[in-house]
């Protein structure tokens, strides 16, 4: 590479990294007492699959350890926001479901951060937003490509 591609390269990161870490503060302000992002990623996730998941295929689908997972799913069964269940063909394996206590606190967390991405939304153009997802997706799967 060539020393401005490098410098675009570090300038696209960089706004990334920031504009990850500034949303991540801010929307974690806004989220119900006791959630944290971890905790609502993983009901939301589970609410849109509408589906049961293993613990496993949960810290493939956020990249996280297993271990990382556990914590969350652990934190999330203790508030009763999820069910978890053996699998009756292999009792090495779980599965774990969203439970209607889990949903309802999904919604408040929704209802909590909407305005803020609304503002964002808002602030740029609906327009300019939707321009930019396409990249942004793809820079993600470039990136699920290679872990």
């Amino acid at each position: 590479m060539n020393s401005r591609t490098d410098d675009l390269a570090v300038a696209l990161f960089n706004e990334l990294f920031m504009a990850d870490q500034l949303a991540r503060n801010r929307l974690s302000k806004v989220l119900p007492k006791g959630m944290e992002l971890s905790h609502f990623g993983v009901l939301n996730h589970l609410a849109r699959v509408n589906d049961e998941r293993t613990p496993a295929q949960l810290a493939k689908a956020f990249h996280v350890t297993r271990g990382a997972m556990s914590n969350t799913l652990g934190k999330l069964e203790w508030a009763g926001h999820i069910h978890i269940r053996p699998d009756w063909d292999d009792a090495r394996r779980k599965f774990v479901s969203i439970s209607p206590s889990g949903r309802r606190a999904r919604e408040v967390a929704l209802a909590a951060i909407t305005p803020l991405i609304n503002e964002v939304v808002e602030a740029l153009g609906g327009a300019r937003v939707r321009a930019t997802l396409p990249v942004l997706r793809e820079i993600r799967i470039r990136f699920e490509g290679e872990v």
